[in-house]
């Protein structure tokens, strides 16, 4: 399982809209941050600290290719985050399954 602060850091990332943005450009495939800078009307280093925040949160991982900097979406922290949100998910799928039955129960 994952510890929660870990949790705390990738739940706080997913909060903002530009860097859900970003992580949807990167499922297709890696991308530089050069590519994915001219996608928004912010500047090179604004989109360089929403790469650094997802990457400290492990969703992203950057590596150098020359000049470049090329960024991959992590898939392992994102599964690890399901398997916290699926606990939730099965919980709530019980309730309203036992609900359901009380409700047909009681016509």
């Amino acid at each position: 399982m994952v510890e929660q602060q870990s949790l705390n850091i990738v739940f706080r990332s997913l909060a903002d809209p530009t860097r859900r943005d970003i992580l949807s450009r990167l499922v297709n495939g890696q991308q530089t941050i050069s590519e994915l800078a001219e996608r928004y009307s912010m500047s090179f280093a604004a989109i360089a600290k929403h790469i650094n925040v997802l990457e400290r949160a492990k969703l992203v991982s950057k590596r150098k290719n020359g000049k470049e900097q090329i960024i991959t979406i992590n898939g392992k922290t994102f599964g690890e985050a399901d398997e916290y949100l699926q606990q939730y998910s099965i919980l709530w799928s019980d309730r309203f399954d036992r609900l359901e039955n009380l409700l047909k129960e009681g016509k």
